[in-house]
């Protein structure tokens, strides 16, 4: 009779995303950095300081920019990745239900039922689209500046500006949220998930 304690019966692991969408996600975030980062060196005097070639952060920064949206329209190539943006594109009474809870600050899991992706990152993922596309379409109009006349250049540039720094708000509280679960996390590196997560915080979601 042997005396060693049972091993502990192994998590069982789901499949959240396939390698095509990780390829989309980790391109957008390292194109996103780059932008982020080369703005600050560009637009904070104290960084700025500390750059000797200001031109070339600022091709670097514009190349980065007209290159964000290139993943997610090379992503439409892979059907599950198509699948998803149907799923973040669809708002059901489950959302609606998400969001009043979060509005309510009420943090049980019954009151926020979630499928595979939850209200907020829906919101999250409609609202840094439209700010790409505008970003992208200002920084043109910043770019060429011979083409457009001063007051079209003058509005592109406080928009881009001042979206530039909600986008930097919006992107610490995304980090931030998924900092706090690991599992989620390890989703996205890896591409699945634990099936007692995805019942925990995804309970509709039928994989």
């Amino acid at each position: 009779m042997s005396l060693r304690a049972e091993a502990p019966p192994a998590t069982t692991r789901i499949p959240r995303f396939t390698r095509a969408e990780r390829w989309v996600h980790r391109t957008t975030a390292l194109l996103m950095g780059v932008c982020v980062v080369t703005a600050a060196f560009l637009y904070i005097p104290e960084f700025a300081q500390l750059v000797g070639r200001r031109e070339l952060v600022v091709r670097v920064h514009e190349w980065a920019g007209l290159a964000l949206p290139v993943p997610v329209l090379a992503g439409l190539a892979s059907r599950a990745f198509r699948a998803d943006l149907r799923h973040l594109n669809r708002f059901g009474p489950h959302d609606r239900r998400w969001v009043g809870a979060a509005v309510r600050r009420d943090k049980r899991r019954q009151s926020r039922p979630a499928a595979k992706f939850n209200a907020g990152q829906k919101i999250y993922a409609a609202w840094i689209a439209g700010a790409t596309l505008v970003m992208v379409g200002t920084g043109l109009l910043m770019w060429f500046t011979h083409l457009t006349p001063i007051m079209w250049r003058t509005s592109a540039t406080f928009v881009h500006d001042w979206l530039a720094l909600t986008i930097g708000v919006v992107l610490a509280g995304h980090i931030g949220m998924a900092l706090g679960d690991p599992e989620a996390r390890r989703g996205m590196r890896t591409g699945s998930v634990s099936r007692e997560w995805a019942r925990r915080e995804h309970r509709l979601w039928r994989p």
